[in-house]
């Protein structure tokens, strides 16, 4: 068995054969050279000499994401010492932080200081420019991605400048930086907008398919944030609800907290998705027998104790927003499709909301969404899975998560977001010479 947490050391074998992998392991690549800067200065003189040299450049952060976007065979960067608060501003309500931190130190530090992000993804080991250049989000009925909450930012361009944007401040790049896909440049500093510490209520319940799809509307309005997960092969789902609270605090204690977030979740479930991949034929009676123990759970606690959680098992994924008006359908055709056919799919698919926002390539840019994920235990086919749900969600106006796997290109994207030629504009003016280019871009933003 292969539970590899997603702060763990780097793979030294690998690297020391100068191959660099995604933390799912579907990604790799061997760089040309691997940088790790310990100051803007020297991350702007490493882009110089890229472009001296005639090599391409990517940063990179934890590698959590499942598409190539990092990917490069000319200058890695890393951004492991650019890192820590540079400034925290209260009367304003931002934080300032090195691109390199990672959302738990953030996430930490802010809870320390009594402050907190107003929104988050469940990963906690993203950098924070890794995280918000992919577009992470979370779940929210007002409240949209990280990326969202971005207030200014500080951005390395092609000529080795230093690009600083805010709504005031060079706004056209604001606008499409905060989600880059790193086509833009090299992020060097993010600031935040941040509010003071609360606490959230959370509901953990399990519901049947048609109820939760029934009361999914009502679930939705009636929740700061709300998400189930629906069990393939079985009826069965698990809906959370988590909601704004004046307390008093009521956390899991020790020893429940360890059992549920890693026992369960983590040793028993990895042990599980082991046997499914030795047996798929056992895939649907595991389904059935873990998906009716489901118990539910209820605790207050601050925010990223509540949106966050160790998530250890290496899986791939697959992930598409749609309009919020067509999430059940899309839903209900996905169900149909994986009873009607002779895959096992032993992970759940959950399902998520996001507010419409501004940003030119978000995946919630201009209108309401909700994402459905459909996730493989490493190791097991996905191919078939990931190329069916693809279908269903293309055919219900889905855009693809920019850090999970997708088989979109620029063709199609152009007709997915208005503002798609805005966005390859900008990138054709700050970068002309496509020094921060890889095959990932140019097959999601054309040559």
């Amino acid at each position: 068995m292969e539970t590899i947490p997603y702060g763990a050391p780097r793979d030294a074998a690998a690297e020391k054969a100068g191959v660099w992998r995604n933390w799912a392991g579907n990604v790799t690549a061997r760089p040309a050279r691997d940088v790790t800067p310990a100051s803007v200065e020297e991350l702007r003189a490493a882009v110089l000499q890229a472009a001296e040299d005639g090599l391409t450049v990517k940063a990179v952060g934890s590698g959590h994401s499942f598409s190539s976007a990092a990917a490069t065979d000319g200058v890695l960067i890393r951004p492991d010492l650019l890192t820590g608060i540079r400034a925290l501003d209260r009367g304003a309500g931002t934080v300032t932080v090195e691109a390199g931190t990672r959302l738990r130190t953030l996430n930490a530090e802010l809870a320390r200081e009594g402050l907190s992000l107003t929104n988050m993804g469940d990963i906690m080991e993203q950098t924070v420019s890794g995280a918000t250049s992919t577009g992470t989000h979370g779940t929210g009925r007002t409240s949209g991605a990280i990326a969202a909450q971005i207030r200014g930012l500080e951005l390395v361009t092609a000529d080795g400048s230093l690009l600083r944007c805010s709504e005031t401040e060079n706004p056209d790049v604001f606008a499409a930086a905060r989600i880059g896909l790193g086509a833009l440049g090299v992020i060097t500093a993010l600031t935040f907008a941040v509010e003071p510490l609360f606490l959230l209520a959370a509901r953990e319940e399990p519901m049947t398919f048609d109820k939760v799809t029934a009361a999914f509307d009502e679930l939705h309005a009636e929740n700061d944030h709300f998400e189930f997960y629906w069990f393939p092969h079985t009826d069965n789902c698990n809906t959370l609800r988590n909601n704004r609270t004046l307390g008093p605090p009521a956390p899991l204690g020790r020893l429940r907290e360890w059992f549920d977030n890693e026992f369960l979740s983590n040793g028993v479930f990895q042990a599980l998705s082991s046997v499914c991949r030795a047996v798929p034929a056992a895939v649907p009676a595991i389904a059935q027998v873990t998906s009716r123990g489901l118990a539910g759970r209820t605790y207050t606690d601050i925010p990223y104790k509540v949106f966050t959680t160790p998530r250890r098992v290496r899986m791939l994924e697959m992930e598409y927003a749609v309009p919020r008006e067509a999430v059940l359908d899309a839903l209900r055709e996905l169900k149909a499709m994986v009873e009607r056919s002779d895959l096992r799919v032993s992970f759940p698919v959950e399902v998520r909301t996001a507010p419409a926002d501004d940003i030119t390539l978000s995946t919630a840019s201009g209108r309401d969404s909700a994402y459905i994920a459909v996730h493989v235990y490493r190791g097991m086919p996905y191919q078939q899975y990931f190329t069916q749900a693809e279908r269903i969600f293309v055919a219900h106006g889905g855009r693809p998560h920019w850090g999970k796997i997708h088989t979109r290109d620029a063709e199609h994207l152009a007709g997915a977001y208005p503002r798609f030629h805005e966005f390859t504009a900008l990138r054709d003016r700050l970068d002309p010479d496509r020094r921060f280019s890889n095959p990932y871009l140019r097959r999601v933003l054309g040559e």
